[in-house]
Order: structure tokens, then C-alpha cells, then sequence
């Protein structure tokens, strides 16, 4: 088999501030940005990494969500346990200065874990969790 990501899915809450934080901040390209019914889809992702995106959402769009499950999304989001990705630099301690000085709050400033990684965490605007590795 020939299997890969091509694309994994983080809510937003503000589509503007999203895309501003994906683009301007991370630099990744905007591939597509589509508006429905009020709602705004937004296609990101790495220069020189076409076949790998993220696609950001409306979190609660899926008609069969109900009220209840709503709130729960809009909880966890707002604590910052809904959503998470994990993304890799050759320089994590630039690319960790460049995201700080952006002023996204800071979850974990770069760190030896004991189980062998480099990394640091960020929230994006709308409460996910951001994790970023240092490459080997």
C-alpha cells in the first residue's frame, strides 16, 4: 500500500484570525478558501509540501451535531483540548522566537522531553493545540 496525510482537519472560531496565524505567522500557503451558508473553509499548508494541508473549519457544521455536542465543542475549544497538531522545524528555537514575538500564547517553550523529542506548544486563535518538534 501507498498511504498518505493529505489533509487533517482544526476548527476555527474566527476564520480571519485563523488564516493570519496559518499564514503570517506559521508562512504556510493558503490553497483554497471557500465560503458556505456563512461559513468559511480555509486549505493551508507548508510551501514545498503540496500534497499535505490543513483544512481549517467551522467546528459545529456537521448537521448532525446536536445542541449538546455543540457546547461541548465550544468548551473544550475555548480550554484547549478540542483539537491538536504536531509539526516539525529543522530550528526550534527560531521558529519557537518567530511564533512568541507573533504573540500566540505560549503553552510550553521549548523543551528536552524524556522520551527523546525537543518541543514547544502554542495555541492557535481558536484554542488548539499546536505542538511543534525539533527535526533530528
Amino acid at each position: 500500500m501507498d498511504i498518505t496525510i493529505h489533509s487533517s482537519f482544526l476548527p476555527h472560531t474566527d476564520p480571519d484570525a485563523s488564516l493570519a496565524f496559518y499564514r503570517d505567522t506559521l508562512g504556510f500557503e493558503v490553497r483554497n478558501d471557500v465560503g458556505y451558508g456563512g461559513m468559511r473553509w480555509i486549505t493551508v499548508g507548508p510551501a514545498g509540501q503540496p500534497g499535505t494541508s490543513i483544512v481549517l473549519h467551522p467546528p459545529t457544521a456537521d448537521p448532525g451535531i446536536t445542541d449538546d455536542e455543540r457546547r461541548t465543542i465550544a468548551e473544550m475549544m475555548a480550554k484547549g483540548t478540542y483539537a491538536t497538531v504536531v509539526l516539525a522545524t529543522k530550528d526550534l528555537n527560531d521558529t519557537f522566537t518567530r511564533i512568541e514575538a507573533s504573540g500566540a500564547e505560549v503553552i510550553q517553550e521549548p523543551t528536552d522531553q524524556p522520551y527523546g523529542i525537543r518541543d514547544c506548544a502554542f495555541r492557535d486563535p481558536a484554542g488548539n493545540h499546536i505542538r511543534i518538534n525539533q527535526l533530528s
